[in-house]
């Protein structure tokens, strides 16, 4: 049994990444969907597909640009042992505002900055750059 599945996920696209593989292949969950989102709007992934059947999986493209990966690092901040919420003004920029942090609010998972203009905290999954 699986006890984090965001940090699962994230490794799995981190060491993708790193061989240069094309694509990733993940079970389904809403959570994760809502994440892989945000890295394709923010230009970190290609796209996203959701498989249909018994068991949905989740297929990420993963983006190479000049023959480098477009994700550099995957940080799992909140974990389940030790949770990391923050409020919407302890939101921090990741690399000055060259990275971005992924927060889990009552409103939906969004951007750090997202967060912020919407003026609501949450638990801080993640950051990319």
């Amino acid at each position: 049994m699986m006890t984090d599945p965001i940090a699962d996920m994230l490794t799995r696209i981190r060491n993708a990444s790193l061989v240069h593989k094309k694509e990733v292949i993940l079970p389904f969950s809403n959570i994760k969907m809502a994440v892989g989102d945000i890295l394709v709007r923010e230009g970190y992934l290609e796209n996203i597909e959701k498989t249909s059947g018994t068991k949905p999986e989740l297929i990420f493209k993963l983006k190479y640009e000049a023959g480098e990966p477009a994700v550099h690092e995957l940080k799992r901040i909140s974990r389940p042992g030790h949770r990391r919420y923050v409020k919407k003004d302890e939101i921090a920029k990741v690399l000055n505002g060259f990275g971005l942090s992924i927060v889990s609010t009552p409103k939906g998972v969004m951007t750090g900055l997202e967060a912020y203009h919407a003026k609501i905290g949450g638990e801080l999954l993640c950051e990319v750059y």
